[in-house]
């Protein structure tokens, strides 16, 4: 089968590779009809993920046809369309338990490793290194789905692929960002990086009850996007100063909620702190770029809450620990527990109060992957948001 595979930083191919087979009974293979790229799968492109291997396949937002399934598997069968979370959950461990799924202590074989590098393991994750179990991803026109009995959700007739896709990442990354913001009626919600990410986290900021939300990017598009989509105030941080404007904003007390929507790869303007940590990235003496972080820190008000969805992958430095403890703030974060989200989310989808394909902006065939991937992460041709089919 044809597949994206990485093979250095910088350096991904479509690559001809066997095609994937049942090899536990609680397995099924997936035929995919749609996946996208995620702007975590950046980190992979850029080298920021440790534990990748040349020959990986990439990818963990995809859904498609049920082909196969183990004997252990009774939830499935052939035909199905299915949404496939992308992280694996057991289902019966002592963090399924408590539906804190990406945390799953059975599903990463490798728990090890990720135990040296964290403390303790995450859950298993398609396509995101050997970190997180080596699973290959969805980047493909198929996958082997582990865990099939607990994880890959029905997709009900007539329901697009493009409406639901989002399902198995994004949109419920959004969702819980904005649940772990703790929003209050009428708060006002800041949400770092109009991404999809953070366009999802924004529309469900509002969701929740917010009285204000506003977003935060340098990229004309992704701006108009939050603006229009997800009906969001903007600051372009490439005109303004964030802090002075979120304080003027809010008549100097600050958001009450902050969302980290970006990561690891903020770009973070020309202060000092964002340009020495592009050169410590460059020299390879630094693995983060927190200016987000240091940000939303300093920008939300006392006793205020900043929520992280995005991905930071090792140690960050000069994050204001002190101004977050003396501020008295709440901070939450963490790979998004997709079951507990998925059906929900859902039936959103089915009453029509939320489209997600309208943050779509790049459809393309999965040979044009490699070229998509760079387009994504240089912001080209007004790109938000890309979904290949196999």
């Amino acid at each position: 089968m044809k597949a994206l595979c990485w093979h250095g930083n910088g350096d991904v191919r479509i690559d001809t590779v066997p095609d994937p087979k049942i090899e536990h009974p609680r397995d099924a293979i997936i035929r995919v009809t749609s996946t996208a790229i995620c702007g975590s799968d950046l980190h992979l492109l850029d080298g920021y993920m440790p534990t990748m291997k040349p020959g990986d396949v990439l990818g963990h937002e995809f859904m498609g046809e049920v082909v196969e399934v183990g004997n252990a598997v009774s939830n499935l069968r052939k035909g199905d369309r299915v949404a496939v979370p992308f992280c694996i959950a057991c289902g019966g461990c002592y963090f399924c338990s408590k539906k804190c799924f990406s945390c799953c202590d059975t599903t990463n074989p490798n728990a090890e490793l990720a135990q040296q590098m964290m403390g303790h393991a995450t859950a298993g994750m398609f396509g995101y290194s050997h970190l997180t179990g080596g699973y290959q991803g969805g980047q493909a026109e198929y996958v082997r789905v582990p865990y099939a009995d607990v994880g890959p959700l029905k997709i009900p007739d007539g329901l697009s692929d493009e409406k639901v896709l989002f399902l198995t990442d994004i949109f419920p990354t959004g969702w819980m960002a904005a649940e772990n913001a703790d929003i209050e009626p009428g708060d006002t919600v800041a949400v770092w990086g109009c991404g999809p990410v953070g366009q999802f986290a924004i529309w469900s900021a509002w969701a929740m009850g917010a009285g204000r939300v506003i977003g935060i990017d340098r990229v004309p598009e992704r701006l108009e996007l939050a603006r229009t989509f997800s009906k969001a105030e903007t600051i372009d941080f490439s005109q303004k100063d964030v802090y002075q404007e979120l304080q003027a904003m809010t008549n100097g007390r600050g958001p009450d909620r902050a969302i980290d929507a970006v990561g690891t790869e903020a770009h973070g303007g020309d202060s000092f702190g964002a340009v020495v940590d592009r050169v410590k990235a460059f020299l390879y003496m630094g693995t983060d770029r927190p200016q987000v972080l240091r940000e939303a820190i300093f920008s939300v008000r006392k006793a205020g809450t900043v929520s992280v969805p995005g991905v930071y992958l090792g140690f960050l430095d000069h994050v204001p620990f002190g101004a977050a403890m003396n501020k008295g703030l709440t901070m939450k974060m963490g790979q998004t527990h997709m079951h507990r989200y998925m059906k929900p989310l859902l039936e959103k989808i089915e009453k029509g109060e939320i489209d997600p394909s309208r943050i779509i902006t790049h459809r393309a065939k999965l040979d044009n992957a490699p070229d998509l991937y760079k387009k994504f992460r240089d912001k080209k041709d007004g790109c938000i948001k890309c979904v290949m089919t196999p």
